[in-house]
């Protein structure tokens, strides 16, 4: 019990600490700005991770007085749409600092005195785990807002590794029964549970994801002008929103040139594409001839061990992510070129899964069969069935506390902000 404690508290400490650096790397008016409508100002995550951390850990869990009762309502992501945050009378810069220092004070010390198998809500340190995940998560969105903002650099990381192996092609994954979500991962949440056979067709995937050269080829090919590529409603939102290449490129002489993090440079043609929404892969796949892997065929890629017949808990086994598996954490401000990660392959030769860029799929968001709400329908039940494409496998944004090859994500087809890319898939004949 003592050293599940300790990995909870590092986790948590971790995790604030990558807070911190998005945070502290702006100055105030960057803080409270909002630097895109479909964005928060930081200064609302920064007080909402630590809202969250007070209404779950030191209220719940700890059974503790208040910190900030009377700012609940200001950080309920479900009652202000982003939109409308900057008009809030949020906490400043000082007073959000100062709020999730208290909180944290106070978790720590629910952590140290409650028993973490005294209920399901604490089983494995769930609760705490749940405030990881949270807290890594906006983290991420963080970095995303970065994205957006204009100005000078102010995050700095080495450059991705280079590849190290040959990838290309396609991996012919075998027909039959796989174990899909999981029952025994301690932190997973509620829409990987539980753990379900699912019988998939063989099928044909991507060994990596899509490249910005492929991706090049695409747009030289015509492929944003010509309709017979896209669905109906992918073309339609292809014209309102006038695409012509991923997010956040533009024409340098006879190539391309992308701006990340305030710098500009030439895109990496062995990088996988990075933010394009759903239909924009949607209509790649098309072109290539191919289309978007299922979920259950993704999972299965990532997860099934056909010489064992069971399900890992990663491509590479079920130990947790080391930086020689996969580009996670904020460790660099890029993709990795395809490649670069060979130790983390599935055993069927399937590369960079976990990291990198988030995976869209062809499924829609919906509960397993069984599926049980734990702790609370709005983490994600409320998403089921509505105009959400689930993504897979992480970005090199995403940390590795929520990333597993369980792990669901899910946004709306049209979103690209987000660091998200695909591979292919096609019927195995």
């Amino acid at each position: 019990m003592k050293d599940l404690r300790l990995t909870v508290a590092a986790e948590m400490e971790r995790a604030r600490a990558r807070t911190a650096l998005l945070t502290d790397a702006v100055d105030e008016t960057d803080l409270v700005r909002q630097h895109s409508t479909i964005m928060s100002p930081l200064v609302w995550d920064l007080a909402h991770v630590g809202n969250q951390e007070e209404l779950w850990l030191v209220r719940d869990v700890g059974g503790r007085e208040p910190v900030r009762r009377d700012i609940d309502e200001l950080y309920d992501a479900f009652k202000h749409p982003r939109r409308d945050r900057p008009a809030l009378p949020l906490l400043g810069p000082e007073d959000a600092r100062a709020y999730v220092g208290q909180v944290r004070d106070k978790a720590l010390d629910v952590l140290d005195h409650v028993r973490l198998d005294d209920r399901p809500l604490l089983n494995g340190g769930f609760a705490f785990g749940m405030i990881v995940q949270h807290e890594q998560q906006h983290d991420e969105t963080m970095l995303a807002t970065h994205q957006l903002r204009t100005g000078a650099p102010v995050l700095d990381a080495p450059a991705p590794p280079p590849a190290r192996v040959p990838v290309d092609g396609e991996v012919l994954v075998p027909g039959g029964p796989f174990t899909m979500g999981t029952d025994t991962e301690p932190w997973a949440l509620d829409n990987e549970r539980p753990a379900h056979t699912v019988d998939v067709p063989a099928f044909l995937i991507d060994a990596a994801p899509v490249t910005n050269a492929r991706y090049a080829e695409f747009i030289a090919a015509g492929g944003y002008d010509d309709p017979q590529w896209w669905s109906e409603r992918g073309w339609a939102h292809r014209q309102e929103a006038g695409l012509t290449a991923p997010m956040h490129w533009q024409r340098d002489g006879d190539g391309w040139a992308y701006t990340r993090f305030g710098r500009t440079e030439r895109v990496h043609p062995d990088e996988p594409v990075v933010h394009v929404c759903w239909f924009e892969a949607e209509a790649y796949a098309a072109w290539a001839g191919k289309r978007l892997p299922t979920e259950a065929e993704w999972e299965k890629a990532a997860r099934h061990d056909p010489a064992t017949g069971r399900s890992r808990r990663y491509p590479w086994g079920d130990e947790a992510p080391e930086p020689r598996h996969a580009n996670l954490g904020q460790r660099h401000l890029a993709p990795a070129a395809v490649g670069a990660y060979p130790d983390g392959a599935s055993p069927l030769g399937v590369h960079q899964l976990i990291g990198d860029v988030w995976e869209w799929t062809s499924s829609g968001f919906h509960g397993y069969p069984g599926f049980a709400v734990f702790p609370y329908a709005e983490y994600s039940q409320v998403f089921f069935g509505g105009d959400y494409k689930v993504l897979r496998g992480g970005s090199f944004g995403t940390d590795a506390a929520a990333c597993r090859g369980t792990f669901r994500n899910w946004d709306h087809p049209i979103r690209r902000q987000i660091f998200s890319g695909f591979r292919c898939a096609r019927d195995a004949v």
